[in-house]
């Protein structure tokens, strides 16, 4: 045997069991290919067939790469796969009939005549792709096999539950203005699932298409596309966050946004003048409500609706100073985030401008495509071209040497896309719509990503768009939910989306906050409700037919008094959500996780579409119907704590938890840390020397780990510049020898390490005020490294001093507080 770096080849024979198609697999559509030879690349296993050649590609251990390249095909450059293959150790076995490929966690049986492909893992059988794909110009197929118990999450956007399978979906980009309860086609489609058995199969693919769950055949899924490339990728793991952590590691990781996407914005369509959109600001800081950035929709650019698209400069008119405008924003911490469209109309002022660029997507003639939509007669921008990247990106950049601080990328499936339309692809020539309708967002978010990246480095890009495909994670791309109905159900299935396009590795997807569309009427309960949940999902954005005001600020005292400690917590809890932010950028999980996170084998936890967890604290389950007083609880096995009033709860049951207009359910799970920070009006006065750090005791949990992430909040790379710090928390108990009380702690050891370099603003020294829940006595003693801490009697007296501790008997809780601590800490607690 001879060992090589990278690929290794077996050469001694090994006998292997011929692969027999079952009775459902003779059904498919795949077409038959037949092996004849292979030779293998540095990291690469290449077949030969009679139909072409097919490589098979390791990305890292738990990730492969099958690509069949018939001869004749035009193939597109991969969607999905943004970095290159790590070293891998692979085998190579050799049988008269088979070949076996295998990594140290993922295995590739691969039977010759007629060719057909099992994946494993651990011993496992994920899934079996039969038959090859066509030659030419005929559709893309590929079929594989299904178990019969297999949940199938995925496909991207759709109101179906969380369960895809026996669905027959279209793989095609497409508005769906106004939904609510149900959707199978929305703004942002996935040719992927992620199966209950630990594995992900993913096309690599953007053009227009289908995928079959399991519908026409129950043991069969099958993906068909019209063109693009005949590629697609399995993923194996033990857990799901463990297949996140593979795929991103193969495609691409989402990027770390400035601090102050967690903060809140204040959006509409749309503000009409620089006078609005300055009283809106005026408005947030009168009121003492936290604001951190203000989207401006079309009105930026013309007077109404109709007409203007594609002028992409400020209409001076309603806008006479956009520059002092945008100047006493950014010093107000108000960041300005611009709406931009790929539509370029016949009647606006860059019309001609872009046709002498050749910038357009072009028609059968030649000739730049136009056609009608709502807002005009237009043309294309053709985002796939270098010749409109170059007349297209210096318009965004000049925006941003301006002041703007974030791109708003809308109506990219684009919306309208004439089947006729022709794309200029590098390297291949024109294109019809058909074959990239669904890379077009993912290559506009590219675009724009690239030119961040290229002109402005020291910053982190904000890339807010509605459709892309697999893989435009990597390019900081923020997604919404589209434009939602405004009601009970359009509220009714955010999580189900949220949750779904998290598994995707789309961590900051979120909806339009009180929903955007229709509503005759305000219903100050539906909008209460909706932003209690926006303060736990990624992005806290209201936004609305102007009708309704979507701002906080424009409704009555009670409304805006009874939403004032949501939004306060949303910043409070900072220090906690941007240590999310931090975890998703590294590896891929969301920071809104579906409930099967903690027991992934219990199928009522797969199917929960109502509640989540937010980050590993956090259980959430938003109040989504008129007048409750109680609402339901999927609450997983182990303690539990509501958030608001301390009570202990024990999981593993559906529990009704009551409410008031005031709160929605929110538990904590026991063992859990959450630093937060004081009320700050907006993140650029986000400061980290004062924190309050919550851990939630109990018998049932001996020990726990938790973290804090922190840099400066902007700038980009900090963590491998070294410029950040972790704080690593950890909690270890000692149960007390005592028969009649054995599950009474004894001893709680509470420690802090601290990791990282140097940046722009980090504390020289901490406050931390200390906060243990769920406290049934007061201890003995507390020393913190070493120093005894004196417990008061008094919360004022405590309130006044640096380094004491008080007992607060009615809520259990035992509040630390210390001053000056420089790095490492110690907290140790006696009962």
């Amino acid at each position: 045997m001879r060992l090589v770096t990278g690929f290794y080849a077996i050469l001694s024979l090994v006998v292997l069991p011929v692969f027999q198609l079952e009775a459902a697999e003779a059904v498919t559509a795949g077409v038959e290919e037949h092996y004849q030879s292979h030779r293998v690349t540095e990291n690469q296993l290449w077949l030969t067939t009679d139909r072409g050649e097919v490589s098979l590609t390791f990305y890292n251990n738990a990730t492969v790469e099958v690509f069949y390249q018939p001869t004749g095909r035009i193939q597109l450059p991969s969607l999905i796969l943004g970095n290159k293959p790590q070293p891998v150790q692979v085998t190579l076995k050799q049988a008269a009939d088979s070949l076996t490929l295998e990594s140290p966690a993922l295995t590739v049986q691969i039977q010759k005549s007629p060719l057909s492909l099992r994946f494993y893992h651990q011993g496992q059988l994920l899934t079996e792709q039969v038959g090859g794909v066509a030659q030419g110009a005929e559709p893309i197929d590929f079929t594989f096999s299904l178990d019969t118990n297999e949940t199938l999450f995925g496909a991207g956007q759709r109101v179906l539950g969380m369960d895809r399978r026996g669905h027959k979906l279209p793989l095609y980009n497409k508005a769906h203005y106004g939904y609510s309860t149900e959707s199978s086609q929305m703004y942002f489609s996935l040719a992927g699932i992620m199966s209950s058995k630990n594995y992900m199969l993913l096309f690599d693919n953007g053009a227009t298409g289908e995928i079959d769950l399991g519908h026409t055949a129950n043991d069969i899924l099958r993906f068909s596309a019209q063109g693009g490339r005949s590629a697609y990728v399995v993923v194996a793991g033990n857990t799901t966050p463990e297949l996140l952590s593979h795929y991103i590691s193969a495609s691409g990781k989402p990027p770390l946004p400035a601090r102050w996407t967690l903060g809140n914005y204040a959006s509409r369509f749309g503000y009409r003048t620089e006078a609005e959109a300055r009283a809106v600001v005026q408005k947030f800081r009168e009121l003492a409500l936290p604001l951190d950035a203000i989207v401006l929709d079309l009105y930026w650019f013309g007077p109404d609706i109709q007409g203007h698209m594609g002028n992409l400069a400020w209409d001076r008119k309603a806008f006479p100073d956009p520059d002092g405008m945008l100047a006493d924003f950014a010093a107000d911490g108000v960041n300005t985030i611009l709406i931009t469209e790929p539509f370029i109309l016949t009647s606006s002022t860059r019309w001609q401008e872009a046709v002498d660029a050749g910038a357009l997507a072009l028609g059968p003639d030649g000739k730049p495509k136009t056609f009608d939509f709502y807002f005009g007669n237009t043309g294309l921008l053709d985002v796939f071209s270098p010749k409109a990247t170059a007349w297209f990106w210096p318009i965004n950049r000049q925006l941003l040497q301006q002041g703007v601080a974030g791109i708003w990328g809308d109506l990219g499936e684009p919306e309208v896309h004439p089947a006729d339309a022709l794309h200029d692809v590098p390297g291949i020539g024109l294109l019809p719509a058909d074959a990239v309708h669904n890379a077009y967002g993912h290559r506009w978010a590219e675009l724009v990503h690239n030119g961040f990246k290229a002109d402005f480095p020291e910053r982190r890009p904000f890339i807010m768009m509605r459709a892309g495909n697999l893989g435009s994670q990597r390019f900081g791309m923020v997604p919404w939910t589209g434009d939602v109905d405004r009601s009970w159900g359009g509220l009714k299935p955010q999580v189900e989306l949220a949750l779904q396009m998290g598994l995707f590795g789309f961590g900051w997807i979120h909806s339009d906050l009180g929903g955007f569309a229709g509503g005759e009427t305000f219903d100050p309960e539906l909008y209460i409700r909706w932003l209690q949940y926006g303060v736990f999902q990624p992005v806290f954005r209201p936004h609305a037919q102007e009708h309704i005001a979507p701002e906080p600020v424009f409704h009555s005292t009670e409304v805006i008094e009874t939403l004032r400690p949501w939004l306060e917590l949303r910043y409070r809890l900072l220090p906690y959500n941007y240590t999310l932010a931090y975890q998703h950028s590294q590896t891929g999980i969301p920071l809104m996780r579906p409930l099967f996170f903690l027991d992934e084998q219990n199928r009522a936890l797969r199917d929960e579409a109502n509640s989540y967890l937010w980050g590993d604290a956090f259980l959430v389950a938003p109040v989504t119907a008129p007048g409750a007083t109680r609402w339901p609880v999927n609450v997983p096995n182990g303690i539990w704590f509501d958030f608001f009033n301390g009570e202990r709860l024990v999981g593993g049951n559906v529990i009704e938890r009551p409410v008031t207009l005031d709160t929605i359910p929110v538990l904590v799970k026991a063992g859990s840390f959450i630093p937060m920070t004081s009320v700050i009006q907006r993140t650029a006065d986000y400061r980290s020397e004062a924190l309050t750090l919550h851990y939630y005791a109990d018998s049932s949990v001996i020990s726990a780990q938790g973290e804090m992430y922190e840099d400066d909040g902007v700038t980009p790379d900090a963590l491998a510049k070294g410029q950040y710090s972790l704080l690593r928390f950890a909690a270890e108990s000692q149960l007390a020898e005592s028969a009649t009380q054995p599950d009474r702690v004894a001893q709680l050891q509470i420690t802090m390490q601290q990791e990282g370099g140097d940046y722009q603003g980090k504390p020289t020294q901490r406050a931390i005020t200390l906060v243990l829940h769920n406290q049934r006595a007061q201890p003995k003693n507390i020393r913190v490294d070493g120093r005894f801490i004196p417990v008061v009697a008094q919360p004022q007296r405590f309130a006044r001093g640096s380094e004491l501790a008080y007992y607060d008997k009615a809520s259990k809780q035992l509040k630390i507080k210390v001053s000056k601590l420089q790095g490492d800490a110690v907290w140790h607690i006696q009962y």
